[in-house]
């Protein structure tokens, strides 16, 4: 049996293969960076070896680092994670040649399966269904327009060792193939060290729905149903589900058939995944293999009851699977949110820094019986860095059905706190709000379709909105009681403590009244312009002036929302929601409306670098006009190229940045005349 595992990974997906291995009885090395030395995974493992500067190439790309660390532990096996080294076929052939156990497929499946243009070769000879596509590489910009042409935009053009999201880009037009191709060749090179690209047919409208497959060495492959994976964005999975709200016991039963297949035409061994883009009419294509650990496992585990790492190891120490395919059973249903540092008020900017306060949501069973679970590599006090992946968490809930699992998901949300840096939990909360998503009317163009203009919040519904008046208003008056009760205070001279106030929440404006009686607050509220009746609500809170949470009970059912402390009130985050709240006095309130409004600055005439980044290019020059539409400049952050483009016709005034610059946001790039 393997005795030691060394995870050449970081972040969430170490962890989660240390507390399998832990459970197994088996020791676990962790590898880190420069920028990983106070890394959760660091503390979690048995041992920890030091591999190198912070950019992945000098710690996690670099092979002979790790067969170092490999052979300082005495380690006998390594768990690759995703990403990095996971389907590098020259890593896995030095780990064999050293006689060191890989946990994941054989080398002939990595080979074959990690290149998009021979995978999609061994899918047709298997009986896969693939969409249509030029299957050889692409030299250069022009040979690519002239394939988009011959295949018939829309195409998308893809880096050939891609993966992630990484390496992708969809092009509608000649102009937006020749950039795209760049683009992609660029970031397939940055992120895999292999600028090969291909192009084939995109599919408008599609959904992405993949098939888990686990295999052993013993000829015997299993699948483990169906995720849908159709949230995304920048071809990144943002929400993911098991099993799929589309498919129907025919259609899952086919493509798991074909997952079995493609799998079995390379004797697959391990934990795999057979992506497929699937069409309003459930027809399906193979897409691609990815052979190793899906980062949307989780909910596969929670609806199976299956550990995948866990099977991964059994399966790469030589046992047989036990499992059988009429051992799979799919049990409810599980939603996965991943958590990012990034700023979805900024077009989902990368965001970095230090995570002054970081609670998640309570794992484990809730009292109503889902399943809460948090996959993390981050703790309070850590730090995002520029250098990796800006993935915060991965947060899971399993309910009895869809409904079940996305209600235990608003909860979850409610409760997780995160500071210090950006973060897209209100966008997440808006989703699992919308009544596009409630219907699982999904397609890998909601998020375009659904925020064409970009995320801008998410409107609170007139209940909600009066709930956090109310609460408002109480945690107001909690604050009064303190201040009246503070020592020192002479008599004759204490405060006086309002319970009738005037609560704006952004545009609704509420005349509030609260009583306290037998342990809870009666508060009654009637809306201007509002021809219907007060509202009385029971509210319970053990909120005390400081928290960033507020938790309560409102007519008996949990109601939480985060909260700041602002002049007059508080600012509001609740489900994609942040509204501003003022509590006054009928006086004070009256005295507001003459309050004049602020003005905000006018940049319409500057081009600020979004997110902190660096320079990979400036496209035009002093004295050029610009078209609307027309591309400006190129910024890398978090080995993502993102493309700057001008918002209107304009003419370049001044350029203050040049290529290499290191800039921080709202650094300004350039400036119109």
């Amino acid at each position: 049996m393997i005795k030691k595992i060394l995870i050449a990974n970081r972040g969430e997906i170490a962890c989660r293969v240390i507390k399998t291995a832990k459970l197994m009885g088996i020791e676990t090395v962790a590898v880190y960076s420069d920028a990983d030395k106070n890394a959760l995974h660091v503390s979690m493992a048995d041992e920890g070896v030091h591999i190198g500067g912070s950019p992945a190439s000098e710690s996690y790309l670099d092979m002979d680092k790790i067969l170092g660390a490999i052979k300082s532990t005495g380690a006998d096996a390594v768990h690759p994670g995703y990403g990095f080294l996971s389907e590098n076929k020259a890593f896995a052939l030095k780990l064999q040649s050293e006689n060191i156990v890989f946990i994941g497929p054989n080398v002939v499946a990595i080979e074959a399966m990690g290149d998009k243009i021979a995978s999609k070769k061994l899918a047709l000879e298997a009986g896969v269904s693939t969409v249509p596509g030029h299957m050889g590489l692409i030299e250069d910009a022009d040979e690519a327009v002239k394939i988009a042409n011959k295949v018939g935009y829309p195409v998308m053009i893809k880096a050939s060792a891609g993966g992630g999201g990484k390496g992708m880009r969809v092009a509608y037009d000649d102009t937006e193939a020749r950039e795209g191709f760049a683009s992609s060749k660029n970031e397939a090179k940055s992120a895999f060290g292999d600028d090969r690209i291909f192009i084939e047919k995109f599919i408008e409208s599609p959904r992405h729905i993949e098939i888990q497959v686990l295999g052993d060495k013993h000829g015997h492959i299993i699948h483990l149903g169906e995720r849908e994976c159709s949230i995304q964005r920048r071809n990144q999975k943002v929400i993911e589900e098991a099993p799929s709200p589309f498919l129907d016991e025919a259609t899952r039963a086919k493509m798991g058939a074909e997952a079995i297949a493609l799998a079995a035409i390379v004797n697959y061994d391990s934990a795999g995944t057979v992506e497929f883009i699937v069409d309003m009419d459930k027809n399906f294509y193979f897409l691609e293999m990815n052979t190793r650990l899906q980062v949307e496992h989780p909910v596969t585990e929670l609806i199976t009851g299956v550990d995948l790492v866990e099977q991964m190891i059994r399966v790469a120490d030589g046992e047989k699977l036990k499992l059988k395919q009429k051992d799979i059973k799919l049990t409810g249903w599980a939603i996965e949110s991943r958590i990012y540092a990034e700023d979805p008020y900024r077009n989902f900017l990368p965001s970095i820094g230090r995570l002054t306060r970081y609670r998640p949501p309570t794992e484990g069973k809730t009292e109503d019986g889902a399943i809460v679970r948090n996959d993390t590599g981050v703790y309070e006090g850590g730090e995002i860095s520029m250098y990796y992946d800006p993935m915060i968490a991965k947060l899971c809930t399993w309910g009895e059905d869809r409904g079940m699992a996305t209600e235990a998901m608003k909860c979850a949300l409610d409760n997780f706190e995160i500071t210090g840096v950006g973060h897209n939990i209100p966008f997440l909360s808006a989703v699992m709000e919308h009544d596009r998503f409630m219907r699982g009317d999904l397609t890998t163009n909601y998020i375009a379709e659904e925020f064409p203009d970009g995320f801008a919040g998410h409107p609170l519904n007139p209940g909600h909105a009066r709930a956090i008046a109310s609460c408002c208003t109480l945690m107001a008056q909690f604050v009064a009681t303190r201040a009246a009760a503070a020592p020192g205070i002479l008599p004759g001279h204490a405060r006086r403590v309002p319970t009738h106030v005037i609560v704006d929440v952004g545009e609704r404006t509420y005349d509030i009244s609260t009583e306290k009686t037998n342990g809870f607050y009666l508060v009654t509220s009637s809306e201007d312009g509002s021809d219907k009746a007060a509202v009385e609500l029971e509210i319970s809170s053990g909120w005390t002036p400081g928290q960033p949470l507020v938790k309560a009970l409102v007519d008996n059912k949990d109601f939480t929302f985060a909260a700041r402390p602002i002049p007059q009130g508080y600012m509001v985050y609740y489900r994609g929601s942040t509204v501003e709240v003022n509590v006054r006095t009928p006086a004070h309130a009256e005295l507001a409306k003459l309050m004049p409004e602020k003005i905000e600055p006018d940049t319409s005439n500057l081009l600020l670098c979004p997110m902190p980044g660096v320079i990979v290019s400036v496209l035009v020059e002093e004295g050029d006009e610009v078209q609307d539409g027309q591309a400006l400049a190129v910024v890398e952050a978090m080995k993502m190229e993102n493309t700057l483009r001008a918002e209107k016709k304009a003419v370049v005034s001044k350029i203050n940045a040049a290529a290499g610059d290191n800039l921080a946001v709202d650094a300004v790039i350039m400036e119109f005349g």
